[in-house]
């Protein structure tokens, strides 16, 4: 791995996640060790308690490619953007702290891979996606969020929710500049903004690990998206998401109508 501008940058959000980081970390590790590019690991650290901060410090003193971003408030989207506006890599992916896809599945989300694709997610569902050790009732609740969102924001996807997504670099400056969710609901948000300005969004399906430490609460989570997805949507009526030089930043429904999925 070379040490010059990165080519690829990882975010990794964590809350508490003094256990899962240092494995997470070691796979990373060994993976970028095989790159012939540049990369930045950049976790952030968005109101832990534990020794998160410490493990992901130590861990830096041998790896200088890897960052710590401190934030006192908590917020999944938060972190996430706070890292993807810090980091410069020309290429910049989302990455779960417990690291449910395997980081060698990564090169699927990089170049000569979906030429032309300005945002790549993940998904664990379709065609070639592949669930490993998953209980039935945790599938059942991710299904049940993935309606909720097709119903109500993002009907052209059917994993928004999954923790692995890559984004073109000036693409993640552009969309999480005006990203305003800090909950988890920022997944939602971003693709709906993406599609709206026109992005090429698709989706790459993965092989998907169970882990038991998931943080997913099907009822308090599923209220808390249907609340950030009204607030995804009074914020375009409003104009909030649409670019500076765009002279047309009303919200108009025939738009919804005549909007074809991204294929």
């Amino acid at each position: 791995m070379k040490a010059d501008t990165p080519f690829l940058s990882i975010i990794i959000p964590a809350l508490n996640e003094e256990q899962r980081l240092p494995p997470t970390l070691a796979k990373i590790d060994a993976f970028l060790q095989t790159q012939d590019y540049a990369a930045e690991v950049i976790v952030v650290d968005n109101g832990s308690t534990d020794q998160t901060q410490a493990v992901v410090r130590d861990y830096a003193k041998t790896h200088p490619y890897v960052r710590l971003i401190q934030l006192a408030e908590r917020g999944k989207g938060r972190a996430v953007k706070a890292g993807m506006l810090d980091a410069s890599g020309d290429y910049r992916f989302i990455c779960d702290a417990d690291l449910s896809m395997r980081i060698e599945d990564i090169v699927d989300f990089l170049p000569p891979n979906h030429d032309g694709a300005d945002v790549i997610i993940a998904s664990r569902e379709g065609d070639g996606a592949k669930r490993v050790d998953e209980p039935e009732y945790r599938h059942l609740m991710g299904r049940i969020l993935t309606f909720i969102v097709k119903l109500t924001a993002v009907s052209e996807f059917e994993d928004t929710q999954c923790g692995f997504k890559m984004f073109k670099g000036d693409v993640a400056e552009d969309l999480f500049s005006v990203q305003r969710m800090n909950g988890i609901g920022f997944d939602v948000e971003l693709i709906f903004v993406a599609l709206r300005r026109d992005y090429k969004v698709v989706d790459q399906p993965i092989t998907w690990y169970y882990d038991p430490d998931s943080r997913m609460r099907l009822v308090q989570d599923s209220l808390n998206i249907l609340r950030e997805i009204w607030e995804i949507r009074k914020n375009w009526r409003n104009g909030l998401y649409v670019k500076k030089n765009d002279l047309t930043p009303t919200y108009d429904d025939s738009q919804e109508q005549n909007r074809q999925p991204t294929t």
